[in-house]
């Protein structure tokens, strides 16, 4: 309990406030790297761990925390899956397991303290003293990883001939003899201001 109190005051001090989601993300995360034998994930296993998140919420930043895993070291890994869930892999021994939370916990919030009118405080204490049985279900998985996903340097840059941008890490796509950036072959999440976005500018290819 005594470790479980610090590592959510950690996690409240990088997220900025504390909420339900912060102790389902520190419960996780303790959880998840207990089952694939992590002991110091800051400290001696910090090169073993990478973490496969599944939503971009408060829970996400509570997981950063625990784990000492970022996007920048390329040691967590976004999947916009838009799931309360995460999978802990250890690099050294292969062993991976997916943390997933319970639906059900939400409602059975409501019975550990059923004088509590708002919902989210209900949730909050409750999830501080749920057993890990209640809140999350777990699975055991295997991870393939490519060696253009590890930690490190890049391994490649490479020129798109349309936009010019640099592509890190074979996230090119090759089209009609062309390398394209994805924004450019497939559209992109921005558009220039006045203007369009990549993919209007993009190669032509058979049959489109």
């Amino acid at each position: 309990m005594e470790d479980f109190v610090r590592l959510l005051e950690e996690s409240v001090r990088t997220h900025g406030h504390l909420c339900p989601g912060q102790v389902l993300g520190v419960k996780m995360s303790t959880l998840g790297l207990q089952k694939i034998g992590i002991e110091d994930p800051k400290g001696r296993d910090r090169k073993n761990i990478i973490v496969f998140i599944e939503m971009d919420r408060c829970a996400t930043d509570a997981v950063q925390s625990v784990t000492g895993c970022s996007l920048g070291r390329r040691t967590m890994k976004f999947m916009d899956y838009g799931k309360m869930a995460a999978t802990f892999l250890n690099l050294k021994t292969g062993q991976a397991v997916r943390v997933i939370a319970r639906e059900e916990a939400r409602e059975r919030a409501k019975e550990y303290f059923p004088l509590i009118e708002n919902k989210y405080t209900a949730q909050l204490e409750a999830y501080k003293i749920m057993s890990d049985e209640e809140l999350f279900d777990t699975m055991e998985v295997h991870i393939e990883l490519k060696p253009e996903d590890m930690p490190g340097r890049p391994l490649r840059r490479i020129k798109c001939d349309i936009c010019g941008e640099y592509v890190l890490d074979m996230r090119e796509i090759y089209r009609e003899r062309k390398i394209l950036c994805k924004p450019c072959a497939e559209g992109g999440y921005y558009k220039k201001e006045g203007g369009s976005s990549c993919r209007l500018h993009k190669v032509k290819i058979a049959g489109e």
